[in-house]
């Protein structure tokens, strides 16, 4: 089989700042679902592949529409494990069994407010790019790296050489300081033969994909479960719709 686009959702287990959140009850559904659902409901991937270690969340992932071909080996699962070493054995797993693509959309479950447009308008950016090698979302910062420091021997350093003088861009109003930008958790997409020839998931010449909202809200920590929450009892912010039943198998990952 051969595909354009293939999106790869990482949903290790193991989380600490916000135990089980890949599979945590989300306005009825694991958060994982969310993502899923956005992939499917894009048009765009002609595959959705969730990258786990756990069977239990591999089971909730094909329940919501995605595939689990394979489970995650623990080397490329723990805390400090980069994508490149999970991204290269799952197109590597794919390929071995006869998916080849050109591409792939890598789509964290923590950012569910990610929709399906959101998907489709990032793929259109990334189509109409000439010679690059991935397109990732970001953000304007809210908190701007002209003001930022590091600590040296009990000193402030600014963390930013290269800016004016008089003032320097610590003592300029924000609306003063270049335009900056951060990037967030919401998608990336890349050409596979980034992966094989630079040996990293985004290479060294990225388009951006600017994000509206909350769109590129990133859920990691319990304040970030807490305001997610809210932007939906106030309807803020929409999920993507979810299709399938509720879960009602274990979540003892999320508890």
């Amino acid at each position: 089989m051969t595909g354009r686009c293939v999106a790869l959702v990482p949903a290790r287990s193991g989380s600490k700042r916000v135990p089980g959140k890949n599979v945590r009850p989300l306005a009825g559904h694991p958060l994982l679902a969310y993502t899923i659902a956005a992939a499917v409901e894009s048009g765009i991937v002609s595959d959705v592949i969730v990258s786990t270690d756990s069977a239990n969340v591999a089971a909730i992932a094909r329940h919501y529409g995605a595939r689990v071909p394979f489970l995650r080996p623990a080397e490329f699962a723990g805390d400090l494990a980069p994508d490149i070493g999970w991204v290269t054995h799952a197109l590597d797993r794919l390929r071995e069994a006869g998916a080849v693509y050109e591409s792939f959309a890598l789509l964290r479950p923590t950012s569910p407010f990610r929709r399906a447009d959101t998907i489709r308008r990032a793929w259109s950016v990334f189509g109409q790019a000439r010679d690059v090698d991935s397109l990732r979302a970001v953000e304007r910062c809210r908190q701007h790296p002209g003001k930022m420091w590091t600590l040296h021997d009990g000193r402030l350093t600014p963390l930013l050489s290269g800016g004016p003088m008089h003032p320097p861009w610590h003592s300029m109003p924000y609306q003063a300081l270049p335009e900056t930008y951060v990037q967030n958790a919401s998608l990336e997409i890349a050409w596979t033969r980034t992966v094989r020839e630079t040996g990293t998931i985004a290479g060294t010449r990225i388009v951006p994909f600017i994000t509206d909202g909350t769109e590129g809200l990133d859920v990691n920590e319990p304040r970030d479960w807490w305001y997610a929450e809210h932007l939906i009892a106030t309807r803020e912010a929409m999920l993507p719709p979810v299709s399938a039943a509720p879960w009602h198998g274990e979540l003892a990952e999320a508890l």
